[in-house]
């Protein structure tokens, strides 16, 4: 017996497993995943509280710490959501991935920043290798920025027709 497959809903081919077992099998790891993603999320708030009680001196390395790992918990939190939209609505959104690079980036940005300021003795390589991977990480910002504005625009185009 052949079914429709859903490469074949739209090709007219047919296949031997039917197009609702692989919607119900993709939504069931699509809830599975989900799942992880908040388990992950609780833990490593956990652990990142712990490093921030227990880091000593607070201040600058454990608020500085403290500010990375947030800023992890919330890259791992909207890919939660961009998994949990695509469970719930069926369709990609572009917007949730640029938004968890620009996080990702202004998190690596931080990260550097914070090593050249923390470092005691920086060598003339180290110093020119870190202005340049802040510059890299900043022209990755703006490029990210830009390409959400132009996908904003294109949906908001797109719904005014």
């Amino acid at each position: 017996m052949k079914y429709k497959s859903v490469k074949g809903l739209l090709t007219n081919d047919e296949s031997l497993i039917p197009a609702n077992f692989i919607d119900k099998l993709e939504d069931i790891l699509h809830g599975f995943l989900g799942i992880v993603l908040f388990v992950i999320s609780v833990l490593a708030s956990g652990y990142s509280l712990q490093r921030l009680i227990e880091t000593r001196p607070f201040f600058p390395l454990g608020m500085i710490q403290g500010i990375n790992d947030i800023l992890f918990v919330v890259i791992i939190l909207e890919i939660m959501r961009t998994v949990i939209v695509r469970f719930t609505d069926g369709i990609f959104q572009l917007d949730n991935f640029l938004i968890i690079g620009v996080i990702a980036a202004v998190r690596h940005i931080l990260t550097v920043g914070a090593s050249l300021t923390m470092e005691k003795e920086k060598t003339t390589e180290y110093f020119n290798r870190a202005l340049m991977e802040m510059g890299v990480n900043t022209g990755i910002v703006v490029a990210l920025v830009f390409a959400l504005f132009l996908s904003r625009a294109a949906r908001k185009n797109n719904v005014s027709k």
